[in-house]
Protein backbone atom coordinates (compact mmCIF):
# COMPACT_ATOMS: atom_id res chain seq x y z
CA UNK A 1 0.00 0.00 0.00
CA UNK A 2 1.17 3.66 -0.42
CA UNK A 3 1.97 5.30 2.18
CA UNK A 4 -0.01 9.01 2.46
CA UNK A 5 1.58 12.13 1.18
CA UNK A 6 3.56 14.45 3.52
CA UNK A 7 0.90 17.17 4.24
CA UNK A 8 1.66 21.01 5.18
CA UNK A 9 0.13 21.09 8.31
CA UNK A 10 -2.63 18.90 10.87
CA UNK A 11 -5.60 20.27 9.53
CA UNK A 12 -5.02 18.37 6.25
CA UNK A 13 -5.37 14.99 8.06
CA UNK A 14 -8.98 15.66 8.37
CA UNK A 15 -11.12 13.54 6.04
CA UNK A 16 -10.77 10.91 3.97
CA UNK A 17 -11.68 8.29 7.10
CA UNK A 18 -11.94 4.22 5.61
CA UNK A 19 -15.34 2.41 6.00
CA UNK A 20 -15.19 -0.48 8.09
CA UNK A 21 -17.88 -3.76 6.98
CA UNK A 22 -19.14 -5.19 10.03
CA UNK A 23 -18.67 -8.74 10.21
CA UNK A 24 -19.57 -10.45 13.14
CA UNK A 25 -22.51 -8.23 14.50
CA UNK A 26 -24.34 -8.13 11.16
CA UNK A 27 -26.23 -11.70 10.56
CA UNK A 28 -26.28 -13.34 7.15
CA UNK A 29 -29.61 -12.77 6.46
CA UNK A 30 -29.70 -8.95 7.03
CA UNK A 31 -28.36 -5.98 4.75
CA UNK A 32 -24.65 -5.19 4.69
CA UNK A 33 -23.69 -2.86 7.21
CA UNK A 34 -20.81 -0.28 6.94
CA UNK A 35 -19.15 2.15 9.60
CA UNK A 36 -17.32 4.96 8.53
CA UNK A 37 -14.41 5.78 11.12
CA UNK A 38 -14.47 9.13 11.97
CA UNK A 39 -11.97 8.67 14.91
CA UNK A 40 -9.48 8.40 12.34
CA UNK A 41 -9.25 12.99 12.23
CA UNK A 42 -6.66 13.97 14.38
CA UNK A 43 -8.94 14.77 17.60
CA UNK A 44 -10.35 11.24 17.10
CA UNK A 45 -13.72 13.01 16.16
CA UNK A 46 -15.63 14.20 13.42
CA UNK A 47 -16.52 17.15 14.97
CA UNK A 48 -12.62 17.87 13.47
CA UNK A 49 -14.50 18.23 10.21
CA UNK A 50 -17.29 21.32 11.55
CA UNK A 51 -14.47 22.54 13.34
CA UNK A 52 -12.38 23.19 10.61
CA UNK A 53 -15.05 24.81 8.26
CA UNK A 54 -16.93 26.84 11.03
CA UNK A 55 -13.29 29.07 11.28
CA UNK A 56 -12.61 28.67 7.49
CA UNK A 57 -15.72 29.88 6.07
CA UNK A 58 -15.47 33.26 8.97
CA UNK A 59 -12.06 33.79 7.59
CA UNK A 60 -13.32 33.95 3.82
CA UNK A 61 -16.23 36.65 5.52
CA UNK A 62 -14.10 38.69 7.60
CA UNK A 63 -15.89 37.59 10.70
CA UNK A 64 -13.13 36.05 12.29
CA UNK A 65 -9.68 37.83 12.58
CA UNK A 66 -6.83 37.37 15.17
CA UNK A 67 -7.64 39.90 17.87
CA UNK A 68 -10.69 37.84 18.23
CA UNK A 69 -11.29 34.92 20.71
CA UNK A 70 -13.30 31.44 19.34
CA UNK A 71 -16.08 31.21 22.08
CA UNK A 72 -18.26 28.24 21.86
CA UNK A 73 -20.69 26.03 24.23
CA UNK A 74 -19.40 22.62 23.82
CA UNK A 75 -20.22 18.90 25.47
CA UNK A 76 -16.52 18.42 24.50
CA UNK A 77 -15.73 16.84 20.75
CA UNK A 78 -16.55 20.34 19.47
CA UNK A 79 -14.69 22.11 21.66
CA UNK A 80 -11.34 19.75 21.01
CA UNK A 81 -12.16 20.22 17.74
CA UNK A 82 -12.23 23.99 17.60
CA UNK A 83 -9.33 23.92 20.30
CA UNK A 84 -7.10 22.37 17.70
CA UNK A 85 -7.76 23.80 14.86
CA UNK A 86 -7.64 27.84 16.70
CA UNK A 87 -4.37 26.22 18.33
CA UNK A 88 -3.21 25.17 14.34
CA UNK A 89 -4.37 28.27 13.13
CA UNK A 90 -3.21 30.94 16.14
CA UNK A 91 -6.51 32.04 17.35
CA UNK A 92 -7.47 31.76 21.31
CA UNK A 93 -10.22 29.99 21.94
CA UNK A 94 -12.69 29.39 25.07
CA UNK A 95 -14.54 26.81 25.69
CA UNK A 96 -17.84 26.98 27.88
CA UNK A 97 -18.30 23.39 28.95
CA UNK A 98 -19.89 20.96 32.02
CA UNK A 99 -18.60 18.49 34.21
CA UNK A 100 -21.34 16.08 32.37
CA UNK A 101 -19.23 15.18 29.65
CA UNK A 102 -16.00 13.10 29.49
CA UNK A 103 -13.19 14.09 31.83
CA UNK A 104 -10.82 13.48 28.69
CA UNK A 105 -12.75 15.80 26.74
CA UNK A 106 -12.16 18.61 29.09
CA UNK A 107 -8.26 17.89 29.44
CA UNK A 108 -7.65 17.44 25.83
CA UNK A 109 -9.35 20.96 25.19
CA UNK A 110 -6.72 22.50 27.88
CA UNK A 111 -3.93 20.26 26.33
CA UNK A 112 -4.78 22.36 22.97
CA UNK A 113 -4.42 25.39 25.01
CA UNK A 114 -8.05 26.51 25.33
CA UNK A 115 -9.74 28.13 28.63
CA UNK A 116 -12.61 26.73 30.25
CA UNK A 117 -15.83 27.58 31.89
CA UNK A 118 -17.38 24.86 33.51
CA UNK A 119 -20.72 24.70 34.32
CA UNK A 120 -21.81 21.73 37.28
CA UNK A 121 -24.63 19.63 36.80
CA UNK A 122 -26.01 18.32 39.89
CA UNK A 123 -26.74 15.27 38.32
CA UNK A 124 -24.01 14.55 36.06
CA UNK A 125 -26.50 13.82 33.38
CA UNK A 126 -27.30 15.41 29.66
CA UNK A 127 -30.43 17.59 29.49
CA UNK A 128 -31.61 20.69 27.80
CA UNK A 129 -31.66 22.87 30.57
CA UNK A 130 -27.95 21.98 31.20
CA UNK A 131 -27.24 22.74 27.27
CA UNK A 132 -29.71 26.13 27.33
CA UNK A 133 -27.38 27.11 30.72
CA UNK A 134 -24.26 26.44 28.67
CA UNK A 135 -25.33 28.54 25.92
CA UNK A 136 -26.14 31.19 28.08
CA UNK A 137 -23.05 31.35 29.71
CA UNK A 138 -21.36 31.54 26.81
CA UNK A 139 -23.04 34.22 25.27
CA UNK A 140 -23.24 36.29 28.61
CA UNK A 141 -19.06 35.89 28.28
CA UNK A 142 -19.32 36.87 24.47
CA UNK A 143 -21.35 40.14 25.50
CA UNK A 144 -17.82 41.48 27.02
CA UNK A 145 -16.63 42.33 23.63
CA UNK A 146 -13.74 40.31 21.76
CA UNK A 147 -15.33 37.21 20.70
CA UNK A 148 -16.41 35.51 18.03
CA UNK A 149 -19.15 33.07 18.62
CA UNK A 150 -19.24 29.87 16.18
CA UNK A 151 -23.10 29.13 17.82
CA UNK A 152 -22.49 25.73 16.67
CA UNK A 153 -26.28 25.14 17.56
CA UNK A 154 -27.31 28.13 14.58
CA UNK A 155 -24.22 27.65 12.28
CA UNK A 156 -24.89 26.75 8.81
CA UNK A 157 -20.92 26.52 8.31
CA UNK A 158 -20.65 23.23 9.54
CA UNK A 159 -22.62 21.81 7.19
CA UNK A 160 -19.51 22.86 4.48
CA UNK A 161 -17.38 20.28 6.71
CA UNK A 162 -19.84 17.61 7.14
CA UNK A 163 -20.84 17.61 3.53
CA UNK A 164 -17.71 16.25 3.25
CA UNK A 165 -18.22 13.12 4.40
CA UNK A 166 -21.13 12.55 2.12
CA UNK A 167 -18.95 13.22 -0.59
CA UNK A 168 -16.31 10.36 0.85
CA UNK A 169 -19.57 8.17 0.79
CA UNK A 170 -20.06 8.39 -2.73
CA UNK A 171 -16.64 7.46 -3.78
CA UNK A 172 -16.70 4.23 -1.27
CA UNK A 173 -19.71 3.48 -2.19
CA UNK A 174 -20.31 3.81 -6.51
CA UNK A 175 -22.93 1.05 -6.90
CA UNK A 176 -24.87 3.30 -4.28
CA UNK A 177 -26.67 3.44 -0.47
CA UNK A 178 -29.90 2.14 0.43
CA UNK A 179 -29.80 3.00 3.70
CA UNK A 180 -27.34 6.06 6.15
CA UNK A 181 -28.61 6.84 9.89
CA UNK A 182 -27.33 9.01 12.11
CA UNK A 183 -27.82 10.50 15.63
CA UNK A 184 -28.84 14.26 15.58
CA UNK A 185 -26.99 16.46 18.24
CA UNK A 186 -26.48 19.81 16.31
CA UNK A 187 -28.26 17.93 13.33
CA UNK A 188 -24.95 19.39 10.91
CA UNK A 189 -23.55 15.93 10.61
CA UNK A 190 -27.43 13.96 9.36
CA UNK A 191 -27.93 17.42 7.50
CA UNK A 192 -24.36 17.47 5.46
CA UNK A 193 -24.70 13.98 4.49
CA UNK A 194 -28.22 13.85 3.76
CA UNK A 195 -28.22 16.88 1.48
CA UNK A 196 -25.06 15.22 -0.77
CA UNK A 197 -26.79 11.38 -1.13
CA UNK A 198 -30.24 12.68 -1.40
CA UNK A 199 -28.87 14.79 -4.38
CA UNK A 200 -27.12 11.82 -5.99
CA UNK A 201 -30.17 9.23 -5.20
CA UNK A 202 -33.48 10.71 -3.93
CA UNK A 203 -34.45 6.96 -2.45
CA UNK A 204 -31.84 6.88 -0.23
CA UNK A 205 -33.56 6.60 3.03
CA UNK A 206 -32.32 8.99 5.28
CA UNK A 207 -32.82 7.86 9.41
CA UNK A 208 -32.47 10.66 12.47
CA UNK A 209 -31.94 8.98 15.53
CA UNK A 210 -31.88 10.12 19.44
CA UNK A 211 -31.90 8.55 22.75
CA UNK A 212 -35.14 7.18 23.47
CA UNK A 213 -34.70 8.81 27.46
CA UNK A 214 -34.71 12.27 25.30
CA UNK A 215 -37.35 11.46 22.39
CA UNK A 216 -37.96 14.97 20.98
CA UNK A 217 -37.81 14.07 17.81
CA UNK A 218 -39.91 10.95 18.03
CA UNK A 219 -42.23 12.03 21.14
CA UNK A 220 -42.03 15.91 21.23
CA UNK A 221 -40.40 15.54 24.89
CA UNK A 222 -36.62 16.21 26.31
CA UNK A 223 -35.79 14.32 29.04
CA UNK A 224 -31.88 13.55 30.46
CA UNK A 225 -29.56 11.06 29.36
CA UNK A 226 -25.71 10.37 29.44
CA UNK A 227 -24.80 10.27 25.58
CA UNK A 228 -22.74 12.89 24.43
CA UNK A 229 -22.41 14.74 21.99
CA UNK A 230 -26.81 14.15 20.44
CA UNK A 231 -29.92 14.43 22.35
CA UNK A 232 -29.66 18.45 23.33
CA UNK A 233 -33.44 18.66 24.30
CA UNK A 234 -34.94 20.53 21.63
CA UNK A 235 -35.04 20.41 17.84
CA UNK A 236 -31.99 21.77 16.58
CA UNK A 237 -32.36 24.98 13.84
CA UNK A 238 -30.40 22.83 11.42
CA UNK A 239 -32.58 19.88 11.25
CA UNK A 240 -34.38 20.07 8.07
CA UNK A 241 -36.74 17.67 7.91
CA UNK A 242 -37.07 17.14 4.26
CA UNK A 243 -33.94 15.78 4.52
CA UNK A 244 -34.83 12.77 6.11
CA UNK A 245 -37.20 10.17 6.23
CA UNK A 246 -37.77 9.28 9.93
CA UNK A 247 -36.97 8.94 13.39
CA UNK A 248 -35.79 6.35 15.62
CA UNK A 249 -35.60 6.83 19.39
CA UNK A 250 -32.79 4.08 20.60
CA UNK A 251 -32.22 3.25 24.27
CA UNK A 252 -29.27 4.22 25.55
CA UNK A 253 -28.74 0.84 27.31
CA UNK A 254 -28.34 -1.14 23.80
CA UNK A 255 -25.88 1.76 22.84
CA UNK A 256 -23.18 1.00 25.59
CA UNK A 257 -23.74 -2.86 24.92
CA UNK A 258 -23.07 -2.75 21.33
CA UNK A 259 -19.83 -0.20 22.06
CA UNK A 260 -18.77 -3.30 24.09
CA UNK A 261 -19.64 -5.63 21.26
CA UNK A 262 -18.22 -3.75 18.85
CA UNK A 263 -14.60 -3.75 20.46
CA UNK A 264 -14.73 -7.33 21.62
CA UNK A 265 -16.11 -8.65 18.36
CA UNK A 266 -15.33 -6.36 15.38
CA UNK A 267 -11.87 -4.39 17.33
CA UNK A 268 -13.99 -1.42 16.72
CA UNK A 269 -12.93 1.03 19.54
CA UNK A 270 -15.88 3.63 19.97
CA UNK A 271 -18.00 6.39 21.79
CA UNK A 272 -22.03 5.70 22.81
CA UNK A 273 -23.03 8.03 20.62
CA UNK A 274 -21.21 5.69 17.57
CA UNK A 275 -22.74 2.57 19.53
CA UNK A 276 -26.39 4.14 19.05
CA UNK A 277 -25.67 5.07 15.36
CA UNK A 278 -24.60 1.02 15.20
CA UNK A 279 -27.36 0.01 16.94
CA UNK A 280 -30.05 1.53 15.12
CA UNK A 281 -27.85 0.64 11.62
CA UNK A 282 -28.47 -3.44 12.40
CA UNK A 283 -31.90 -3.02 12.82
CA UNK A 284 -32.19 -1.23 9.65
CA UNK A 285 -30.22 -3.78 8.01
CA UNK A 286 -32.75 -6.75 9.58
CA UNK A 287 -35.49 -4.69 8.05
CA UNK A 288 -34.03 -4.11 4.40
CA UNK A 289 -32.38 -7.69 4.37
CA UNK A 290 -29.93 -9.19 2.22
CA UNK A 291 -28.64 -7.26 -1.03
CA UNK A 292 -29.17 -3.80 0.44
CA UNK A 293 -26.40 -1.17 2.00
CA UNK A 294 -26.22 0.44 5.42
CA UNK A 295 -24.41 2.82 6.46
CA UNK A 296 -23.50 4.72 9.24
CA UNK A 297 -20.71 6.65 11.34
CA UNK A 298 -18.39 5.88 14.52
CA UNK A 299 -18.69 9.85 15.75
CA UNK A 300 -15.47 9.41 17.70
CA UNK A 301 -12.85 7.22 19.74
CA UNK A 302 -13.86 4.90 22.53
CA UNK A 303 -10.21 6.38 23.72
CA UNK A 304 -12.25 9.40 25.21
CA UNK A 305 -14.22 7.02 27.27
CA UNK A 306 -12.06 4.69 28.62
CA UNK A 307 -11.66 6.10 31.96
CA UNK A 308 -15.46 6.18 32.41
CA UNK A 309 -18.19 3.51 32.97
CA UNK A 310 -18.99 2.46 29.21
CA UNK A 311 -16.50 -0.22 29.17
CA UNK A 312 -16.87 -1.56 32.47
CA UNK A 313 -19.53 -4.34 31.90
CA UNK A 314 -18.97 -7.45 30.11
CA UNK A 315 -20.33 -7.51 26.32
CA UNK A 316 -23.02 -9.92 27.26
CA UNK A 317 -24.63 -7.21 29.95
Amino acid sequence: MRPPSPVASALDAIGNTPVVQLQRLAPPDSAAVFVKIEGFNPTGSYKDRMALSMIEEAEKRGSLTHDLTVIEYTGGSTGSSLAFVCATKGYRFHAVSSDAYASAKLNTMRAFGAELTIVHSPNGKISGELIQEMISVSATIAAQGGYYQTDQFNNRDMLVGYSGIGHELLSQFPEGIDAFCGAVGTGGMLMGVAGVLKEHAQDTRIVALEPASAPVLTEGRSGQHHVEGIGVGFVPPLLDSDLYDEARAIDEALARTTCRQLAEREGLLVGTSSGLNVAAALKLARELGPGKVVVTVACDTGLKYVDEDLFAAPAGA
